[in-house]
């Protein structure tokens, strides 16, 4: 397998992460069931554990101690996971992870174990998912502490996390998300390619370059986000993040439901700008234009007719010119490697960035 010690590696800094995530110590402080329960949900779920994988890895090319950066891998899937269960209560997605999305969860088991009529299951479920990511991003932001309470960073280090994550990753990342939404609803024309990549750099690449940036500040036990190696490393990442969401655009219109475990098909009734659809739109003619707008952002949109725009957007060209988009960035990541030091987690790093685009879920 071409990624087998990849997901080796990977699969060990997940391990590395979750267990310290499920510790009892944590657990325990989400006393109500449910939130305790919408909090864990995506967790137990599974998912890749991408970000806080990278993190390490840029711990560890710079020199630094792993284990001293576990509390920030942490946080980094924390974040991360708030932000997916906001994400699905605007996007209205039902699943996640081949599970339940957490207000849907709690949709259901208001009406199971409450009684409650429809509506207000329906509302116990959103009231519940908003209250399970504020419980997230506030122990994210508990766990950057601990890098300076336990794990011996300097704590000018650790403040410097904390307010990079606050104020300009959640900045970008809310930015990014508005965007997304006004965007859904806006003439595909009045749109250019330029606007769309900076959104999705905002969505998904933000949180990727953080990624790198803090595994690297945490290993060099600096505070200077101008360092060399860190700036290097958040770049590296920040590009793998945009081809990564570009990789993910493609597999929402032309990937396996089964394997990705969220419904194929929903950005296509969503009406998500992507490239995929603005080169698509650029190339296609009056009839097909026509077409494309009549399903584009139709929640009640047939299949037969979401199949028919699946094909046109493949016709048209739009999935391979939104992957060779994805193949620049990583082209252009990987110059950043050749500033880091030789070591196996520079192998990691290339490998990942590889499987950036490669990867089918």
């Amino acid at each position: 397998m071409k990624y087998k010690l990849l997901f080796d590696e990977l699969d060990k800094r997940k391990r590395m992460v979750y267990d310290y995530l499920f510790a009892r110590r944590y657990s325990s402080r989400f006393q109500t069931k449910h939130i305790h329960d919408s909090v864990y949900s995506y967790m137990k779920l599974g998912g890749k554990s991408l970000r806080p994988a990278v993190l390490l890895f840029s711990c560890g090319v710079v020199g630094g101690d792993e284990e001293k950066a576990i509390p920030a891998a942490a946080a980094v899937e924390v974040f991360h996971t708030w932000t997916l269960v906001h994400d699905d209560i605007i996007d209205r997605d039902k699943t996640r992870r081949g599970g339940l999305a957490v207000h849907e969860e709690f949709r259901q088991r208001a009406i199971e174990e409450f009684g409650y009529d429809p509506l207000e299951a329906k509302h116990y479920g959103i009231s519940i998912a908003m209250l399970a990511g504020d419980m997230q991003q506030g122990w994210a932001v508990s766990m950057l502490t601990e890098l300076a309470t336990q794990r011996g960073i300097r704590p000018e280090v650790a403040l410097y996390l904390i307010n990079d994550s606050e104020m300009r990753v959640l900045g970008a990342l809310i930015d990014g998300e508005v965007r997304d939404i006004q965007f859904s609803r806006q003439p595909i024309d009045s749109l250019d390619e330029e606007l769309i990549l900076d959104m999705l750099w905002k969505k998904t690449g933000a949180l990727y370059e953080f990624s790198g940036k803090a595994g690297a500040m945490i290993g060099l036990n600096t505070d200077d986000p101008e360092h060399e190696l860190v700036a290097a490393i958040l770049n590296f990442a920040g590009k793998c993040g945009i081809a990564f969401q570009l990789q993910d655009d493609i597999l929402g219109i032309v990937g396996d439901e089964e394997t990705l475990g969220k419904p194929v098909g929903s950005d296509i009734r969503e009406g998500k700008r992507t490239t995929i659809v603005y080169h698509s739109f650029k190339n296609s003619n009056p009839l097909q234009r026509e077409f494309l707008l009549s399903v584009l952002g139709n929640a009640q949109a047939k299949k037969a007719d979401v199949q028919k725009s699946t094909e046109m957007l493949i016709d048209l060209g739009g999935i391979e010119y939104t992957a060779k988009l994805a193949k620049s960035y990583i082209q252009e990541a990987i110059v950043y490697l050749d500033k880091l030091p030789d070591s196996k987690y520079k192998q990691f790093l290339a490998m990942w960035a590889d499987y950036m685009i490669e990867r089918t879920f």
